[in-house]
């Protein structure tokens, strides 16, 4: 089972109760280490969390500045835990905008836990779905540009493999923690 969580709601959420956005954020990011390690026992193979959008990066500079150090945190402070328990984690999303130390931690992460078989543990940080079909587009076209592809050879499956979950099955279930409804799915 695919399981996908929309991380939403919690700057809201901690400004509903009087408190800093920051503090929402903190107090959401401290749940997933628990999610990560619950993922299992309930039969879930792939976890994915939308950490960061790419319309993100509009909010107020000190926000963008706290998440990003929550983020560097949660990397430097879970490395070896994720490989102990035998994580594989993929990064989705375009990663050319963060600070290169938060880089090279994601670098060494999926490094250090491309051979684990457990739970596969996808991170989505700037990270937008058309962003992603866009940058699907581009390394099409630059495959049809370089002759190595014949545009009447494109089909729905040269999409998914351009993809960044490219060998995963779709999400069975989506969850946005803000509690909203269909409104909307980012």
């Amino acid at each position: 089972m695919h399981v996908g969580i929309i991380m939403d709601g919690n700057g809201r959420w901690a400004v509903s109760r009087g408190m800093a956005r920051l503090i929402g954020h903190k107090r959401g990011a401290s749940r997933v280490k628990e999610i990560v390690k619950t993922s299992p026992a309930l039969g879930v193979e792939t976890l994915t969390l939308y950490a960061f959008s790419t319309e993100n990066w509009k909010r107020a500079a000190h926000e963008v500045e706290g998440l990003m150090k929550l983020f560097r945190g949660y990397l430097q402070n879970n490395l070896v835990a994720l490989h102990e328990n035998n994580v594989r984690v993929r990064f989705l999303g375009d990663p050319t905008p963060l600070a290169d130390d938060i880089r090279a931690l994601m670098d060494r992460l999926v490094d250090m836990t491309k051979d684990n078989t457990g739970l596969e543990l996808n991170i989505a940080v700037n990270y937008g779905g058309r962003d992603e079909l866009l940058r699907a587009f581009h390394a099409i076209n630059d495959k049809i540009a370089a002759g190595t592809l014949a545009k009447s050879a494109v089909t729905e499956d040269t999409i998914t493999e351009h993809l960044d979950t490219r060998g995963q099955s779709d999400p069975d279930l989506i969850i946005r923690t803000a509690g909203e409804c269909g409104s909307r799915i980012s």
